[in-house]
């Protein structure tokens, strides 16, 4: 008996599931194979013209849907002469991502720290269905640990308010949270107890160490802050414009990439040339935090002088971190303040043994 349309429409797109769920460059179907999986998967029969015309029409309608190969196929004709005739095989659907890239997203996605773990799980799950079977299969053992992610699940909210703040220019109000020792996020207050909200001009999002930052300016203050997204809650699109970036101190030469190598750690403030020596077996870290815009002078065998512009906070947590490898030379209150950490430092462990 003849298909019916719906029928027929339902053949095109089960053999273009059946393309999607099971095949790559590195993995094809004959025909064959496509009509065994038609009738396992859905209980569909066909035979191999019907399968050939709608691999065909497939074929017209998406660039994407490919084949590797022919066989021959010899048999008698009607006047008794024998006759070869060639059949498309090696079907598979051409991907808009590589394995590999699809792996480079997933794990951004894992080693993110400011995406909700359930978020995460249903963003890593879409980023498996782009591809087949044997890439999920490589990555089902791959999963975050719900211990690092944020349990803040209005970020993808906070996002799309912000996106539509900065398009159109407009200020934001949010409360902003703190984690306190029972390992809840809590509002900042004001002294009287209350919630405090935040409003702020917002300019720019980025993703660094791991976290999602927005760069804006605090409405009452001069200069640019950064605030970290999976701390937001409660984000409001206000109708009042925002403050023009070039208003703020530092936001006329505003460059995100400046700014964020400048900003280790994102604290705020403004940044200063800072001079330090350091080991040179470092200097492969240095690059990494500071980029190509550190100058090395001062060149021994061991050991070297380095100069970077970057924030006083951030150089002085950044100084703590690599103290067995660096001394701070300027500007001299820095360095006063990292010799004052190290002192003070000291004294705790000091305290331990006692």
């Amino acid at each position: 008996m003849a298909q019916t349309a719906p029928a027929k429409k339902m053949l095109m797109m089960n053999i273009l599931d059946i393309l999607k769920r099971y095949t790559d460059a590195e993995h094809t179907l004959s025909q064959k194979q496509i009509i065994d999986y038609l009738w396992s998967d859905y209980n569909m029969a066909a035979d191999r013209k019907t399968v050939a015309r709608n691999l065909s029409n497939l074929m017209e309608a998406y660039e994407s849907v490919q084949y590797k190969g022919e066989v021959a196929r010899t048999y008698i004709n009607k006047q008794g002469k024998k006759e070869t005739s060639y059949i498309l095989s090696d079907f598979y659907l051409e991907r808009d991502f590589t394995d590999a890239e699809l792996r480079l997203l997933i794990d951004s996605l894992l080693f993110s720290k400011h995406i909700p773990y359930r978020q995460c799980q249903e963003l890593v799950e879409k980023l498996e269905g782009l591809s087949n079977k044997y890439f999920s299969a490589h990555v089902k053992h791959v999963r975050t640990m719900t211990g690092i992610t944020t349990p803040n699940n209005q970020l993808f909210w906070t996002i799309e308010v912000l996106d539509e703040a900065i398009e159109k220019g407009l200020q934001v109000a949010f409360n902003y949270n703190t984690y306190k020792t029972d390992k809840k996020m809590h509002p900042s207050v004001n002294p009287d107890g209350s919630v405090r909200e935040f409003v702020v001009n917002p300019y720019q999002m980025a993703a660094t160490n791991g976290r999602y930052y927005l760069v804006c300016n605090y409405d009452e203050k001069p200069n640019l802050a950064n605030c970290r997204l999976d701390r937001i809650t409660d984000i409001r699109l206000l109708d009042t414009p925002a403050k023009p970036k070039e208003q703020v101190q530092g936001g006329k030469q505003f460059s995100l990439p400046q700014h964020m190598a400048e900003h280790l750690y994102m604290f705020s403030g403004e940044s200063v040339p800072v001079t330090f020596r350091m080991k040179k077996g470092i200097v492969k870290d240095v690059i990494d935090w500071f980029g190509m815009d550190v100058a090395f002078s001062d060149e021994t065998e061991d050991e070297v002088t380095a100069r970077v512009t970057v924030n006083w906070h951030a150089m002085r947590h950044w100084a703590l971190q690599y103290c067995r490898h660096v001394t701070v030379l300027s500007p001299p209150d820095l360095a006063e303040h990292v010799q004052q950490d190290l002192v003070e430092a000291l004294e705790r462990y000091k305290n331990c043994e006692d």
